[in-house]
């Protein structure tokens, strides 16, 4: 065992006097420990439950791209398992979890012969982790596309008896993927990258929220520090993170500085492809598309769907509206004729 992270919040006298004890147990990560005082009251769990959010979302999008070579390409777990080395040697976005990853693609089942999780049964369990960071993120008005998504993939997991029902009812694609698999190999490793970029993303993001909202002056460069090691999410990307906001503590979102966005520009046409890919073979990407809509709606000047979806809610409930051209804020008398528009 090299150690734990260790997120600790509450009385700051009551950390200072177990500070030493913590940092000796927790894991070092270049001679430093990966263990700081998050915060005052629930400021500690409030960022384990982020990290456990960010960490539904990479499971899940590691779990949609074996889903699409396997099904969408045709390809043999043990081919699989060969990528997965390669991505985990040599990607910025190698971390605990393609690690074990990898290690999940090479064993074998002893009863079978059979790579393992071809045997393990298609329904993936919670103990409720990503549903609170979803429903804290809901609370605060913060957009995890990937966290929620991860999370309603798991729900429908568990529907296995519905599913196999309506496989013989509702009809799909049933194609594979006819072109370079070499080469769509080389997509997919970016589309995961961004993928994975993203969900780190989000959770950032509800941590600057969550640190707003409740007074826990939450420091995201020493968060990214700590979760370089002893975690489940620790990867090479923190370092890039944990510098993007010792640059700049009081950035919104990790999508715009250039760590992220220069390389995030370059692989979405690849995320694009990839799930253009397996949506014409009928397999479910949750989080790889959720990543592409959060990304698209985030980058997005204007979105005239939010316009339409306003002028809806004033005329049936008189909700009001802003305009772009005028300041204030609006009604219009949609049922009377001319439809008058009101000042509020």
């Amino acid at each position: 065992m090299k150690g734990p992270c260790i997120m600790p919040g509450g009385d700051r006298d009551a950390y200072d006097a177990v500070e030493p004890i913590l940092k000796a147990i927790a894991v070092k990560i270049n001679g430093e420990p990966c263990c700081t005082y998050i915060g005052p009251g629930g400021a500690g769990h409030f960022v384990k439950m982020v990290h456990n959010g960010i960490e539904y979302a990479i499971m899940q999008v590691i779990a949609e791209a074996y889903y699409v070579l396997k099904e969408g390409l045709g390809l043999e777990t043990e081919k699989i398992h060969k990528l997965f080395r390669e991505w985990t040697e040599n990607q910025v976005m190698s971390g605990y979890l393609m690690e074990i990853s990898t290690e999940i693609l090479g064993t074998k089942d002893r009863k079978t012969g059979r790579p393992i999780i071809e045997v393990i049964k298609d329904t993936a369990k919670q103990k409720g982790t990503g549903k609170w960071t979803s429903q804290e993120a809901y609370d605060l008005g913060v957009p995890v596309h990937s966290i929620s998504a991860a999370l309603l993939a798991r729900i429908i997991s568990a529907y296995r008896d519905e599913r196999i029902a309506a496989s013989s009812v509702l009809e799909g694609p049933d194609e594979k993927h006819k072109g370079d698999k070499d080469k769509f190999a080389q997509h997919m490793s970016r589309a995961l990258d961004a993928s994975i970029r993203m969900a780190y993303a989000q959770g950032f993001a509800l941590i600057r929220a969550g640190s707003k909202e409740y007074n826990y002056d939450l420091k995201p460069s020493e968060i990214a520090r700590i979760w370089r090691g002893g975690c489940i999410i620790r990867s090479k990307l923190l370092p890039l993170i944990e510098e993007a906001f010792t640059e700049n503590p009081d950035l919104t979102n990790l999508l715009i500085v250039p760590q992220f966005s220069e390389v995030l520009n370059d692989e979405m046409s690849s995320l694009r492809y990839v799930v253009q890919t397996a949506i014409s073979c009928g397999i479910p990407v949750p989080v790889l598309s959720q990543s592409i809509t959060y990304f698209d709606s985030y980058r997005a000047k204007v979105l005239p769907a939010a316009s339409f979806i306003q002028a809806m809610r004033d005329f049936f409930g008189a909700h009001t509206y802003e305009r772009f051209d005028e300041p204030g804020v609006y009604h219009t008398l949609w049922t009377q004729e001319g439809r008058p528009e009101y000042k509020k």
